[in-house]
């Protein structure tokens, strides 16, 4: 990570983050550019091999939703060392999304503030980069929304065929529309409609919360994933906060400041779901050690977003080489045995 952090990071957060984001975007395109790094950055060890709702993963650190918005550059992300890539979110027609600035840094605690609203090129433009994945075995997945039990079903069954799985996004904080299906009532009805269609796993991303009555509802939406047979859940999207950074004045906050309580409602969640549900750990995964503890807490997988863009590209390498080492230290047969054996 020392050429990344010492030298190309600080040149890259010169540009504010969305044009940052377009440059890394432009950096990603060419694909043969990349290949050559898959040796160095895919740790391959089949003590690191695991699975996610019945997906076979060669390892348990995956790229969270939002970084490939509209699943274009899943090729030459799947040759930086990630176990799986979960692109979009996904919906239906093409959207601008907020007004800018709708992105903002705090490099002196690692984290950032988006209030994008879900800027797409549509569900016609991600289908037709799917139709031609890519990736080199690394299992893709795609994260849909919608505004409606129409849209949300719409994005499933044109996706559903195209990846591995799929991640329902209920969860954004700064996307009018979306927060709907934390109604427990609606998420009953949007999860029975897809259970009706449901071919490839399903994985539902859950808000956080920070209050009693918060929890309350997590607990009510856990319960129907497993009512709904849904195969796991991700813990948890972007924590709305005021900032008046942003065009908007609030936004998502991810990165470091929300590392704890991610581990905090992924001990939860695994408390109440016993080994129902597969949990995605995301939030605030920035080292190896953060990944040992989010394991530890009950979590199957990692996801990164935050960490992978103020890290950058060797992360995934330093977060599993970090767990492989502790694997043999310990004499584990494998990274499921983390999470059995060492609780925290």
């Amino acid at each position: 990570m020392g050429i990344y952090t010492s030298l190309l990071r600080p040149l890259i957060f010169t540009l504010p983050p969305e044009r940052a984001q377009r440059l890394a975007d432009a950096a990603l395109w060419p694909k043969p550019l990349w290949m050559p790094l898959r040796s160095r950055l895919l740790l391959r060890d089949v003590k690191l091999e695991t699975s996610m709702g019945g997906i076979p993963l060669p390892n348990p650190v995956g790229l969270a939703a939002g970084y490939d918005k509209d699943c274009r550059r899943t090729g030459s992300l799947s040759n930086l060392g990630f176990g799986y890539i979960v692109g979009g979110t996904v919906v239906t027609q093409p959207r601008e999304g907020n007004p800018r600035p709708r992105i903002v840094r705090t490099p002196a605690n690692g984290s950032m503030v988006n209030a994008l609203g879900f800027p797409s090129k549509g569900l016609a433009a991600a289908a037709k980069k799917l139709r031609k994945p890519s990736t080199g075995g690394v299992p893709l997945l795609a994260s849909i929304s919608g505004f409606s039990i129409e849209d949300i079903v719409r994005c499933y069954t044109t996706l559903q065929p195209l990846v591995a799985g799929v991640e329902l996004n209920i969860s954004s904080p700064n996307t009018e529309g979306v927060r709907l299906f934390q109604e427990p009532d609606r998420l009953n009805e949007l999860l029975a409609e897809l259970r009706k269609l449901k071919q490839k796993p399903i994985f539902v991303k859950l808000p956080p919360h920070f209050s009693e009555a918060e929890r309350s509802l997590t607990t009510k939406f856990v319960d129907l994933c497993m009512s709904h047979s849904i195969e796991g859940v991700t813990v948890a999207n972007t924590w709305l906060v005021e900032d008046d950074r942003l065009a908007v004045g609030r936004g998502g906050l991810s990165g470091k400041p929300l590392f704890i309580h991610m581990l905090n409602m992924v001990r939860e969640v695994r408390q109440q779901a016993g080994d129902g549900l597969t949990i995605n750990a995301s939030g605030g995964i920035s080292s190896g050690e953060d990944a040992l503890r989010a394991l530890r807490a009950g979590a199957n997988t990692l996801q990164v977003f935050t960490g992978f863009v103020y890290q950058g590209p060797a992360l995934m390498h330093s977060i599993n080489s970090y767990l492989l080492s502790f694997i043999n230290r310990m004499g584990l047969p494998d990274v499921d045995a983390i999470r059995r054996e060492f609780p925290e």
